[in-house]
């Protein structure tokens, strides 16, 4: 389904032949900046304390006190990553160094999804909020829409609407929402 709206959206604004831009001469040097700058900082444990954080704040079944806490911890894990460590400096089969890239990408999910599920007061799929037990399609049927800004460590929640349509109609109808029962 997305790849078919990707390629029609292309085709809206991309033509054969077009001109693709020339690349700046410094390209790809604020990855490179990033890579060394993690090379050369201080390790912690990090992970195991953003492990921690979601285990005990955001697991299946929440509260809404377990979430408050959780957004507080999780915020506070975030800014120990300006302190991490990595041991092996080397660009050969660097573990630590990928460990770490990967953990600064974990923080960001981590932090979007604790702030998100805070703010949702209800129940729904794999959140079971035990304050608000029931699903609430007149107040949350919306998609949660979650910003992470790296530099300063802060997330933000937004919502937009539901669609209910599918690109194409004929080809594959709108299946209407409902709770789930087990």
């Amino acid at each position: 389904v997305f790849g078919r709206a990707a390629a029609l959206r292309i085709a809206d604004i991309a033509k054969p032949g077009d001109k693709i831009p020339d690349l700046s001469p410094d390209s790809g040097m604020d990855s490179l900046s990033e890579l060394d700058k993690l090379r050369y900082a201080f390790s912690s444990d990090v992970r195991s304390e953003m492990q921690d954080v979601m285990q005990q704040h955001a697991a299946v079944y929440r509260t809404s006190e377990t979430l408050s806490q959780g957004k507080t911890k999780i915020d506070e894990v975030v800014k120990k990553f300006d302190d991490i460590k990595v041991t092996d400096r080397s660009l050969i089969w660097n573990t630590d160094l990928v460990e770490t890239l990967e953990l600064r990408n974990l923080l960001g999910c981590a932090a979007t999804t604790m702030h998100g599920a805070e703010k949702r007061k209800e129940s729904r799929g794999a959140h079971a909020h035990e304050n608000y037990p029931d699903r609430d399609d007149e107040n949350w049927m919306e998609h949660t829409v979650a910003y992470f800004d790296e530099k300063k460590g802060e997330t933000t929640i937004n919502y937009r609407p539901i669609h209910y349509y599918t690109l194409d109609e004929e080809e594959c109808a709108t299946v209407p929402p409902v709770a789930r029962v087990y």
